[in-house]
């Protein structure tokens, strides 16, 4: 099957008009894997009702794929640099389909544990091949800038769509409709791709080194397990341990790349300050968009009592934000600079997060709504300049390295938002005195309190949201602070770290 790109030798391609078909494949993949991430929130009530899982058990059917992605990314990223980015791009996809199916009829918390850690399989071979092929594909500069974009705002949007979508199917469909998606969107993919996408692949890429995989999937793992549990239940022994494991692990990595003569990432490129100051403010950009998502989630259904779909379109101005964003960074990048959208685009959410320190139970949403539009568009400026600045770094037979290093920084993002703010949350949240009779498992969590207010009489139901929704909105005005603090902090560090950087204007050489 020839690709309507006319792929060269090297794995590169003319400039035809057929590269703009291919991203939008590129760009279904990186839309599913991100609805997938956030969907499955909605199906967890209906999940455990129909497979009665226990405590441990929920959070591992919730983390597992999120940990295996982490863990995983890196590894992938190599393996596509070696056997081909579009080949393991339609593997992945095929067994994403597939796996999806599993997961939408599995009979026991075990197997849908199961389940849910091989789709993060899955899900890790997409996202660096989507973005290593968008660097081989596109050989202008500004039109790879463009493209990165559109992948970003599709990564974005993709957050705020897995809400929505989850709602509208578990209204009319049982929990594992939410899987079930999946299988005609990746169908699509796999059939569109097959002619579509070039191959590339690094020309001379070495052997691909199971121990650096092993170091990079415990590594990473322990360091995000530690970080969400430390956000769930505080810091204990065993979580302790994990992370400690996990940091060794990461530290054992980098000492064996540095001795590998080719390794699965060049740990070396840290060394160079813009693609450091790229990477973390990368990371920190997904931090306080994540950790405010998360939290604003829980305040428009528990606090302001809208229905999941009303809350998952009330976030919609974030999606949007990123999208109007990601299409002009590029553009916005070369007139100003690398730095000045960088450290703009975080200040502007470290700004938004300010505004949250005000929020009140009564809050109305247009404050809300601009709130998540100005976050979200600082977002897409800061995090679209950034993997730009981190793919073009090093050659493109490395660009799926490179790629999951930007996606790794995304995925610890995630989870240091969502556990870091949460913490903050979670001690402000603790703090209230209920009513008489209030059960502990009222203040382990809003959703324990309003599941515990059902069954108290109707003062005292009242008297407890009172308390436990005012005490879990002071938390989040608080963590908004906190994250405000850490992104203003973001944005001078990358102000100092992306000094004299650009984005390259030089076309990929055939």
């Amino acid at each position: 099957m020839t690709s309507a790109l006319h792929p060269t030798e090297q794995g590169s391609t003319q400039r035809a008009p057929g590269r703009w078909i291919a991203l939008g494949v590129l760009v279904l993949a990186v839309l599913l894997v991100a609805v997938d991430a956030t969907v499955l929130g909605l199906a967890t009530p209906y999940l455990s009702e129909d497979l009665q899982p226990s405590g441990t058990q929920l959070l591992w059917i919730g983390d597992a794929y999120s940990f295996v992605i982490a863990g995983l990314l890196i590894s992938m990223g190599g393996l596509g640099d070696r056997i081909g980015r579009k080949r393991l791009l339609l593997i992945g996809a095929t067994a994403f389909g597939l796996v999806s199916v599993l997961n939408a009829y599995a009979q026991t918390p075990g197997m849908m544990i199961t389940a849910r850690a091989l789709l993060g399989v899955a899900g890790a071979t997409l996202m660096p091949s989507t973005l290593a092929l968008i660097r081989n594909i596109f050989q202008d500069p500004r039109e790879r800038s463009l493209a990165i974009g559109i992948w970003s705002a599709a990564a974005s949007a993709g957050m705020a769509i897995g809400p929505i979508v989850g709602g509208l199917l578990l209204e009319h469909f049982w929990w594992g409709s939410v899987f079930l998606i999946n299988l005609p969107v990746m169908a699509l993919l796999v059939l569109v791709g097959i002619r579509m996408l070039p191959e590339s692949r690094n020309p001379s890429p070495g052997p691909w080194d199971l121990p650096s995989v092993l170091l990079s999937l415990v590594g990473m793992v322990g360091v995000v397990y530690a970080v969400k549990e430390t956000a769930a239940d505080g810091f204990t022994w065993p979580t302790l341990a994990a992370g400690l494991l996990g940091v060794a692990a990461l530290c054992a990595f980098v000492g064996r790349q540095r001795g590998l003569p080719i390794p699965l990432v060049d740990v070396r490129l840290f060394g160079n300050r813009g693609f450091s100051g790229a990477v973390l403010a990368n990371l920190l950009t997904i931090l306080g968009l994540s950790g405010l998502l998360f939290f604003l989630s829980q305040y428009l259904q528990l606090v302001q009592d809208r229905r999941p779909i009303e809350a998952g379109i009330a976030e919609l101005p974030a999606a949007a934000g990123a999208v109007a964003a990601g299409l002009a960074a590029g553009a916005a990048a070369r007139r100003f600079s690398v730095r000045a959208v960088v450290s703009g685009g975080l200040a502007v959410i470290g700004l938004a997060l300010a505004v949250l320190t005000t929020l009140s139970q009564s809050t109305g949403y247009p404050l809300l709504g601009t709130v998540l539009l100005v976050v979200g568009f600082g977002a897409g400026l800061s995090f679209t300049v950034t993997s730009d600045v981190i793919l073009t770094a090093v050659p493109k037979e490395q660009a799926g390295a490179a790629s999951a290093v930007s996606e790794t920084a995304y995925e610890l993002g995630t989870a240091l938002g969502i556990a870091l703010l949460g913490s903050v949350v979670t001690n402000v949240y603790q703090g209230f005195t209920g009513p008489a009779g209030t059960p502990q498992a009222a203040h382990e969590s809003l959703a324990g309190a309003v599941v515990a207010a059902a069954h108290l009489p109707g003062d005292a139901a009242a008297a407890l949201l009172r308390a436990a929704r005012g005490s879990f909105v002071d938390g989040v005005a608080l963590a908004a602070g906190v994250g405000a603090g850490l992104l203003f902090l973001a944005a001078a560090m990358a102000w100092f770290l992306l000094r004299g950087q650009k984005l390259t204007d030089e076309p990929v050489q055939h």
